[in-house]
């Protein structure tokens, strides 16, 4: 099954960010670190630099790892999904910019908090794979207890234990 690129690189981005969490302890545990994982994957928009935002991240990051944990009962993802959909207020448009000149859909102003905006691009990307019949792409490493993966036709994201997935 073929995906876009930016559902590829968003559910890259959402196993990355699960496993930030996983087999090596906590490694988003600050702004800088949160920096550097949202210039990996080309974040833009608003950033309040703060512990709400920090601990907001990481209430999306555990929910998502339900949603990963789930993949293998179907409506309960989908439940899942549909609910982050709501939560998120996701709206989608067809927009490119200098950073991505592809075009692709955004899903949230960039002037919503950077949780919100975050869990509507995954929550879109989710409901893309399910959309297609490609929720066992979402696994849970064989390596690692808890370690996830969304695995696609040409790329595999590994997660992040020592290194990076291509973009």
């Amino acid at each position: 099954m073929l995906f876009s690129h930016d559902t590829e690189l968003t559910l890259r981005a959402a196993a990355m960010l699960i496993n930030t969490d996983r087999d090596d302890g906590e490694q988003l545990d600050d702004q800088p670190a949160l920096d550097e994982y949202l210039n990996y994957f080309g974040w833009t928009g608003r950033r309040d630099h703060d512990d709400s935002e920090l601990a907001a991240v990481h209430a999306l990051r555990a929910r998502l790892g339900r949603i990963w944990e789930s993949a293998d009962d179907e409506e309960r993802a989908v439940g899942q999904v549909n609910a982050l959909l709501a939560d998120t207020h996701a709206s989608p448009w067809l927009t490119r910019h200098p950073e991505m000149p592809e075009w692709h859909l955004h899903l949230a102003s960039q002037q919503d908090p950077l949780a919100q905006r975050m869990g509507a691009e995954f929550s879109m990307a989710l409901a893309d794979l399910i959309r297609v019949g490609e929720l066992r792409r979402l696994k849970i490493c064989a390596a690692s207890v808890t370690a996830v993966t969304a695995s696609m036709l040409r790329h595999i994201a590994n997660g992040v234990r020592g290194r990076r997935s291509a973009r």
